[in-house]
């Protein structure tokens, strides 16, 4: 099955309708296909991250409801925009990839990596002055054959701080979409699980899309679009962290709670273009990258200085969003 082909029966299953599965699709479907396959394969410099098509399966779901609202420069979201997470006293890069090795030796993780991600992130809507978020449960196989379920989230408004900041995303437990993949349907770069060391881990964020010679954004880019499809063992993630770490650009950020309620320390990588900031969250209790969030720095494309455009969050235990 091609990738249009996948892409259109995603559409037909997160909004089914009475017309013939076999049935041309309108130029309502064909526009917002066509949408779909200009952001996943051919992304502008704007783009708050560059997404694989693995990346866009997930997404894809929602993507005619997923827009940039506004939120003012201060930080007081609107429109169903989330407001930034709020860090503490900064720490430095090392200090934060110190402490993070220092948990992942201690507290137990997966014995290797699997083809299964648990995640959470937002959805934004124009039509909707609520922040609704998406949960998401993506299994697959070495055959490329594959199982995501989409949930949606309980809608809070965006002037609730305590939903913002405090555990408040949560699943609905409602499914909007469920989408078997028949064995060849999966698309990765990566079939295959990746090693531990150094050069295999390069090797695999290259397959991503970095760059030879990466900034930090592209480095962030590429390790959460390999999280997106497998879950890493706790001697990758410490890779991985030393890696962004011997990468220039790289700004240390302090505490904050994250949108599951969980403790995480940040690290802050800008766009080569200075168009947006990636935030890589670091778990403070695991050491494991489980979240990014990125931040508009200049006022183009719709999103205004200050909105954030984007957010993912993984790591999700078992149940979370059914």
């Amino acid at each position: 099955m091609t990738e249009n082909a996948v892409l259109e029966r995603m559409l037909s299953e997160a909004d089914p309708a009475p017309t013939p599965r076999d049935a041309a699709p309108d130029a309502r479907a064909l526009a917002t296909r066509d949408r779909i396959l200009r952001t996943s394969t051919a992304p502008s410099r704007r783009r708050v991250r560059a997404v694989g098509w693995a990346s866009g399966l997930v997404a894809a779901a929602a993507c005619a409801a997923v827009a940039f609202t506004l939120m003012m420069p201060t930080g007081a979201a609107v429109a169903g925009t989330p407001s930034p997470l709020a860090f503490g006293e900064s720490e430095t890069v090392a200090e934060i990839v110190d402490a993070a090795e220092v948990d992942l030796a201690a507290v137990p993780g997966p014995a290797e990596p699997e083809r299964h991600v648990r995640a959470a992130s937002w959805t934004l809507s124009l039509d909707d002055a609520k922040i609704t978020p998406q949960f998401s449960v993506l299994t697959w196989n070495a055959d490329l054959s594959g199982r995501v379920v989409m949930y949606a989230g309980v809608p809070y408004e965006s002037t609730d701080a305590v939903a913002n900041n405090s555990a408040e995303v949560r699943s609905s437990g409602e499914v909007t979409m469920d989408l078997v993949m028949a064995p060849g349907e999966f698309s990765t770069p990566v079939p295959e699980a990746p090693g531990a060391s150094h050069d295999e881990l390069m090797a695999a964020l290259h397959a991503f899309g970095m760059p030879d010679s990466p900034n930090a954004f592209e480095v962030a880019t590429a390790i959460t679009s390999l999280i997106e499809q497998w879950t890493l063992t706790n001697a990758q993630h410490a890779e991985l962290l030393s890696i962004v770490e011997n990468t220039a650009g790289v700004e240390g950020l302090g505490i904050a709670t994250d949108r599951l309620g969980r403790s995480v320390l940040g690290m802050r990588m800008v766009s080569g273009d200075g168009d947006a900031s990636n935030v890589l969250l670091v778990s403070a209790d695991t050491g494991r990258i489980v979240g990014l969030e990125t931040i508009a720095l200049r006022d183009v494309g719709g999103a205004p200085v200050g909105a954030v455009t984007g957010y993912r969050m993984w790591g999700l235990g078992e149940g979370a969003a059914e």
